[in-house]
């Protein structure tokens, strides 16, 4: 062993020592079982850690919550301290978090507590809402290393910059002025560029459902966090399916709003100033309203004012309104694109369930489905992943060669590549918007296949060909790429969880290439059986409102 892998592994044993040491010895739980002995630790299995008021605190949606430390029924502290317990025995079951800040997080919510007796009314909208944050976001008095063990007792890698846990993302600023709580920061794969979750501070975050799979990636703590209530609503990113992996391999809502929409300013990042296909952020939660409370109160700070991307578009009502008035029937109906296959990869059998239930829920509710018959996805993944190695990889083995630490396998991190000039980047920017405006008009173009004179309002497709990840398995990125390179609102749907009895291996499949058959030999019924399931609603660009409009319409109706 050379000194500097012991000097790496030392340092990631001392990070990860000094943030499990600050969980309260009372919630330390003595030994977690095996994945042979307790596949999925969600629901009763983590509640047996938890007082009943605990239990009923952390199982409240984030709008249920603010009504009840709005009118003074809960205290900011007891919310914070349930949640707290909540991310705390989470972390100890999958391995969810970078970041613990417990005492400050009570410490805020004791100063919320005090402004709501004083003054009897809330701070805003998030009043003592307790909210977790991906490891890209600076708070003050907490670290961030994004995975890298180079990044420890650093900013962004860099030393003695004066802004060591100083300085704060402009939504981490917002979301204070809102009145929310934050106490803990997730866990995410070095380089971010990962469907599944894994470092070399903390190892590999699972999938709390079903603990042979991957929570996804890269805000995977994230989906692991709130899988497991401990985090009532949380902030990921976005650049190739980052926010859309984790919400559906856990079961919950995640949206991935149109670049510009939301403040991502002040947050650290892989491959800062690749502007070709720019990394989103947008919250993951249990309920589509949790998202839509915190775009609203995101939106009402007014983030143009202090990001120079955001655009300066304020909540719109209107656009929600449209859709209710289509879903009561009061104006017509709605009409959906049905993608089932991209020509790349074929979804496994739960994926391909889970369409047929959504299609066969709006079709019995008067609603149409045609077939969705796009331009080339193939041009499409093949746009993005141009874009991801503009430098060669020189920014993830910079990153790396701080601490001497390797990278893990699953995460897409050339060991040597060759930088693109800038004749080849404008070529592939031009190449997109092509690609865009091809795009554009087809979807334009599905007005003269619906009965309604208009263009299909979404497009229901896979978020990825399998329900989530097994590791080391995550080989195509299609179905979560193509959004972004359109730029396109997505809404990921929760429908249902595997049956090993319903979803058997397709016999006799006939793989179109290796990827088709890397797909296809990953899935095992046996092994996934009872992980989630999800489809993913899209919409147009900027089209976040209406997209939440109908998320929670198919996944109300999908529940019955």
């Amino acid at each position: 062993m050379t000194g500097s892998s012991q000097d790496w592994k030392k340092l990631a044993t001392q990070k990860r020592d000094s943030v499990n040491d600050l969980i309260p010895k009372e919630w330390r739980i003595s030994s977690v079982p095996s994945v042979e002995e307790q596949r999925d630790v969600t629901g009763k299995y983590i509640q047996q850690f938890l007082s009943d008021k605990e239990v009923e605190i952390t199982e409240t949606d984030a709008v249920g919550i603010v009504k009840q430390t709005s009118s003074g029924a809960w205290s900011a502290v007891e919310v914070t301290k349930a949640f707290c317990h909540r991310a705390a025995v989470a972390h100890q079951l999958v391995n969810c978090l970078h970041e613990i800040f417990f005492d400050q997080a009570i410490q805020d919510a004791q100063k919320l507590d005090d402004y709501y007796s004083k003054n009897k009314k809330p701070v805003g909208p998030l009043h003592g809402l307790p909210v977790s944050l991906k490891d890209q976001f600076h708070v003050k008095n907490v670290e961030t290393t994004m995975g890298y063990v180079g990044w420890i007792g650093t900013f962004q890698g860099k030393k003695n910059t004066g802004k060591e846990r100083v300085y704060e993302s402009e939504m981490v600023k917002e979301l204070r002025a809102s009145g929310a709580v934050l106490y803990v920061k997730t866990s995410v794969p070095h380089t971010l560029m990962c469907g599944e979750t894994v470092n070399n501070i903390i190892g590999y975050t699972w999938n709390p459902k079903n603990r042979n799979l991957s929570s996804g990636g890269s805000s995977g703590g994230e989906g692991a966090l709130i899988g497991l209530k401990g985090s009532p609503v949380g902030l990921g990113t976005d650049i190739g399916g980052s926010i859309r992996i984790p919400a559906a391999f856990n079961g919950l809502y995640g949206i991935r709003p149109s670049v510009g929409r939301l403040p991502y300013e002040g947050m650290a990042n892989s491959m800062d100033g690749q502007n070709s296909i720019l990394s989103v952020v947008g919250p993951i939660a249990p309920t589509v309203g949790s998202l839509r409370l915190v775009v609203k109160s995101l939106l009402a700070q007014e983030p143009w004012l202090h990001d120079p991307i955001c655009a300066e578009l304020p909540w719109r009502d209107e656009q929600e309104k449209q859709i209710l008035d289509l879903v009561k029937g009061s104006s017509g109906r709605l009409a959906f694109g049905l993608f089932k296959h991209d020509g790349c990869a074929a979804p496994t059998p739960p994926v391909r369930r889970a369409l047929e239930i959504v299609v066969r829920t709006l079709e019995k509710l008067g609603h149409e489905v045609v077939e969705w018959k796009p331009p080339s996805h193939k041009r499409l993944g093949e746009i993005c992943f141009k874009t991801w190695f503009y430098d060669g990889g020189a920014d993830f083995r910079e990153a790396f060669g701080l601490s001497g630490e390797p990278a893990a396998p699953q995460v897409a991190a050339p060991s040597e590549g060759t930088q693109v000039n800038a004749t080849e980047i404008a070529a592939v920017n031009v190449e997109r918007r092509e690609a865009q405006k091809e795009y554009m008009e087809y979807w334009n173009s599905t007005k003269d296949q619906t009965s309604t004179g208009r263009p299909v309002d979404a497009l229901i497709c896979p978020l990825a060909p399998f329900p989530a990840a097994r590791p080391q398995k995550y080989t195509y990125y299609g179905y979560s790429t193509f959004v972004n390179v359109l730029d396109y609102t997505s809404v990921v749907v929760p429908v249902t969880t595997v049956d090993q009895n319903v979803d058997k291996v397709d016999e006799g499949f006939k793989p179109m290439d290796d990827t088709d058959k890397s797909v296809h030999d990953a899935y095992d019924p046996e092994i996934y059986d009872g992980a989630h399931v999800a489809v993913q609603l899209v919409g147009r660009r900027f089209q976040e409102e209406k997209m939440l409009a109908l998320a929670e319409f198919v996944g109300e109706a999908v529940k019955g």
